[in-house]
């Protein structure tokens, strides 16, 4: 067989991370007993775009939290802060001065970019859908949901919640952009809750297992760090590429289920996906250290939980 024809194989290691197995085997590690159990369904909801989007309003989720400079460090290099996690979900003004943040506790803090908020909210692309003609609108305002793991509590109280400011802004298409793991599952059930409603979705997501697993109709994938799953750090170019992959999705999707992945590449050395969540990599006092500091976060997450429903 000649060089030529010989097969050239990508790296084994250049596929996306299974960030439920990855996580699972995290907490274990840091004696977490009781896995995780992830949402799972095979019948997806599915709403067919019900006119063109240049005569349509584009709605934007997000997880990521507005910036309040009383709740401690949120910005680049910041550790996981239970203070400004929110739980209950949130409608800004598109025309307000906009900082948000993605301090949570999943994110990818060694290789995803936390200064650059295109990474993980793309208005900017989406702005420039509509001065285009691509989009007949933007909504008034864009949304904030909680990353909740509880299921129960996403689907029963967060998700109407959204659909009733959804309404209210009569929103026609919305794309949910995800960040931690657990985000990813928040999203994915707002998505069909949203499609068993009448609107339209699409996921922009990094975490392909997690998305899949839940089930929704439309689904971006950018194999990106988590925290990065809108466009590659200071790249315009990036942004406006995959924010177009994401409404042409919206337009050509005819069953649910429907994955597309986002040409883009993080990095020419895919030896970034070896450090999410991989005990292998640390020492003995590191995961005794995370091990501490997780179930500080633990404590403070529901404490923080109690107080916002008392109020």
């Amino acid at each position: 067989m000649s060089k030529t024809s010989e097969l050239t194989f990508a790296a084994e290691l250049d596929q996306p991370i299974r960030y439920i197995e990855r996580t699972r085997s995290y907490y274990l590690g840091l004696s977490y007993e009781n896995p995780y159990i992830w949402a799972h369904y095979i019948e997806v909801p599915f709403t067919p775009l019900q006119k063109p989007l240049n005569q349509s309003v584009l709605g934007l989720i997000t997880t990521a939290v507005p910036y309040d400079a009383a709740r401690g460090l949120q910005g680049p290099g910041a550790p996981y802060n239970a203070t400004a996690k929110f739980y209950q979900p949130y409608q800004n003004s598109m025309e307000a001065d906009i900082d948000l943040r993605i301090a949570h506790v999943g994110i990818d803090r060694k290789n995803a970019n936390m200064e650059d908020s295109a990474c993980w909210f793309p208005l900017a692309a989406a702005k420039k859908a509509v001065q285009s003609g691509r989009v007949r609108a933007l909504s008034p305002n864009f949304y904030g949901l909680p990353t909740n793991r509880s299921q129960r509590h996403t689907m029963e109280v967060d998700a109407p919640l959204i659909l009733k400011m959804l309404r209210a802004d009569k929103v026609d298409v919305v794309v949910l952009i995800p960040n931690c793991p657990i985000c990813h599952q928040s999203q994915s059930l707002l998505a069909r809750y949203l499609e068993a409603n009448g609107i339209s979705t699409v996921v922009m997501g990094a975490a392909k297992d997690i998305v899949e697993y839940c089930g929704v109709s439309r689904f971006l994938f950018s194999d990106f760090p988590l925290g990065n799953a809108a466009a590659k750090p200071n790249d315009p170019d990036s942004q406006v590429l995959n924010f177009e992959l994401a409404l042409r999705l919206l337009e050509s999707a005819s069953t649910p289920r429907t994955t597309v992945q986002s040409p883009l590449i993080w990095s020419a050395d895919p030896s970034w996906k070896l450090d999410y969540a991989n005990l292998e990599r640390l020492s003995e006092q590191e995961i005794a250290r995370l091990r501490e500091e997780a179930e500080q976060v633990r404590i403070a997450a529901r404490d923080l939980r109690i107080k916002s429903v008392g109020n």
